[in-house]
């Protein structure tokens, strides 16, 4: 079924737009060829490596096929607007209106340019992004704390390990006080992505790399990448916390797993446990990758909640259905009760649809401030 939805764009393309056009049927037949496959790529995904999430093949190759199924869903659309405008013209002038060539060029050429940009935006280095977050209880040695997020890095043949090198030295160039991961490291199992996850290793910052799990790491097996991510230096902050200390104050940065480990024998996301033994007074920093329970989260007095996994919805229009899917929180900051929520774009993203139009990603520096 999956497969079949995916199509639906291309078959909109098929008929309304290839078909009208004067071609050759041999032109025609190649381009629906091409389009086709490009549709069903997460079935290539499938066949090379088992699983939707991680394409096994090379990277220019990944490049073409997203780019091909977002000019795909793009020229979509813009057909069916096109349409739209023609039937309403038929309701006035009694006939549908004569469509020519040149403009079905025009969206065509609109749609995959679009589709250029957005793939071309998904698959950089991100730019960097600053956010305030003031904190009303936050100790006076960390006003003016800086902290890194990152997120839904997706390291994969997509997002290689030289992707990874130039990401960490922008990273490390920042000089923060920490760094966060949130989720979703990879798209592959260890023995394929253990060579493009090396670079994290030289992650840097004076108080430590914290991180937690995504949903991937559920589907590429969890326990391995847990004690491999520690390995690189990273504290896997599952269901538990760490305190950092400036002289006398103190501040707590906590991490639950995520909701994908419901209905496994994987440990299910608990913010009690997570928070167990933490000093009181201290303004909590947690890191949970999926967004959708911060009004829960809200309540238990945590000051910051950092989260991606949305991908911040990845194209305008696409990011209110995503927004649906996460308690209505997509992208930005939030306000949730007296807790500030922030979800993040993400570092990277799924393979499977690299295209961001309007949602770029990000490399996130959160400076802390004493204030209301």
């Amino acid at each position: 079924m999956f497969h079949v939805i995916l199509g639906i764009p291309w078959l909109v393309v098929l008929l309304r737009f290839l078909l009208p056009l004067p071609w050759i049927w041999p032109a025609k037949a190649l381009v629906a060829g091409l389009l086709l496959i490009a549709s069903q790529q997460v079935f290539l995904n499938r066949l090379s490596s088992g699983s939707v999430f991680a394409p096994e093949y090379p990277r220019p190759f990944i490049i073409l096929l997203n780019f091909l199924f977002g000019g795909t869903v793009l020229l979509a659309v813009f057909q069916l607007a096109l349409d739209a405008v023609s039937l309403a013209a038929a309701l006035v002038l009694g006939h549908f209106p004569l469509v020519p060539p040149e403009l079905r060029y025009a969206i065509g050429l609109a749609a995959f340019g679009l589709a250029a940009y957005g793939v071309a935006g998904a698959v950089r280095i991100p730019p960097l992004k600053n956010i305030e977050i003031p904190i009303p209880d936050l100790p006076d040695a960390f006003d003016g704390y800086r902290l890194l997020q990152l997120t839904d890095l997706h390291l994969s043949r997509l997002f290689p390990a030289a992707w990874a090198e130039t990401l960490v030295h922008k990273a490390n160039s920042l000089k923060t006080d920490a760094i966060v991961i949130t989720g979703d490291f990879i798209d592959g199992r260890l023995e394929k992505r253990r060579a493009d996850v090396a670079p994290l290793a030289k992650l840097t910052a004076p108080d430590g790399i914290f991180a937690i799990p995504g949903n991937h790491e559920y589907y590429f097996g969890y326990d391995d990448w847990m004690r491999h991510d520690a390995g690189l230096g990273i504290r896997m902050l599952t269901n538990d916390h760490a305190v950092i200390e400036r002289g006398a104050g103190r501040i707590v940065i906590a991490g639950v797993t995520d909701l994908a480990a419901h209905g496994t024998a994987m440990p299910n996301p608990d913010l009690t446990a997570a928070l167990n033994g933490a000093p009181a007074e201290a303004p909590v920093i947690l890191l949970d990758h999926q967004p959708r329970m911060a009004a829960r989260t809200a309540q238990s007095g945590i000051a910051l909640q950092l989260s991606g996994h949305t991908h911040g919805g990845m194209i305008l229009g696409l990011d209110r259905l995503v927004a649906r899917a996460n308690a209505g929180f997509v992208s930005g900051l939030y306000k949730v009760g007296a807790m500030h929520l922030y979800v993040n774009n993400g570092t990277a993203l799924w393979p499977g649809f690299a295209l961001r139009l309007g949602r770029p990603s990000e490399l996130t520096v959160f400076t802390l401030r004493k204030g209301a």
